[in-house]
């Protein structure tokens, strides 16, 4: 079974391997792994930097994709879904598709395109255009097969100022009222194991034979 999600550490080596999980099964592997990072995002849930040098090492550069780390506690499917929809950003840049204006905050129909060919539902805000994005069925799907589980740490952004720093990046997955989580989860009352669910399941643990509780 694998270790809990509680660590920094941990968390950032989880995000890579969720990204290279949904490189595989949406985008080919045509992308190459940027630097995923993990700060406090002011009113969005994580952002794309179009400079391709933004982190720099001795092997090289890199584009960044930030995961609000004030959000990490969502339902992972939701997470999932942030990590996607800047994805589906870096994936429209490198093929040359602007799908953003005014300054990299209005989303349209492009990045609809791009997003809802790829696991995402989208709904049009207003404002910042065709930016809320939740998981479609597809996602939910690739949650489940993968196994991929809570995140049990997040930052305590209540404490801490807002920021205003501008930075060269697009992409800020805005802030939308929360929603109910979209899978559920089952554990066993006896080991604790778990499992999820897109819908209403009736499983038992074979290893202790008791009927699994939705959590």
């Amino acid at each position: 079974m694998m270790k809990q999600l509680t660590s920094y550490n941990r968390v950032a080596g989880y995000l890579n391997k969720i990204f290279d999980l949904l490189n595989e099964r949406f985008f080919e592997n045509e992308l190459s792994r940027p630097t995923i990072t993990i700060q406090s995002t002011p009113r969005a849930y994580g952002h794309f930097t179009t400079r391709s040098d933004t982190w720099i090492s001795a092997s090289g550069e890199s584009h960044e994709i930030n995961i609000g780390a004030g959000t990490l506690s969502r339902p992972i499917e939701d997470v999932v879904a942030t990590l996607l929809h800047e994805m589906a950003h870096y994936y429209n840049y490198v093929n040359g598709i602007q799908d953003c204006s005014r300054g990299g905050t209005y989303h349209n129909k492009r990045f609809r395109d791009t997003a809802t060919a790829r696991g995402l539902k989208v709904e049009h805000d207003a404002k910042y255009g065709w930016t809320l994005t939740s998981p479609g069925e597809d996602l939910l799907d690739f949650v489940v097969e993968n196994d991929l589980t809570d995140i049990l740490i997040t930052r305590n952004d209540l404490h801490y100022p807002v920021s205003t720093t501008t930075v060269d990046h697009i992409g800020g997955n805005i802030k939308a009222p929360p929603k109910k989580s979209s899978s559920r989860k089952y554990v066993c009352p006896c080991c604790g194991i778990s499992v999820r669910a897109t819908k209403s399941v009736c499983i038992a643990c074979v290893g202790c034979q008791l009927v699994m509780v939705e959590s």
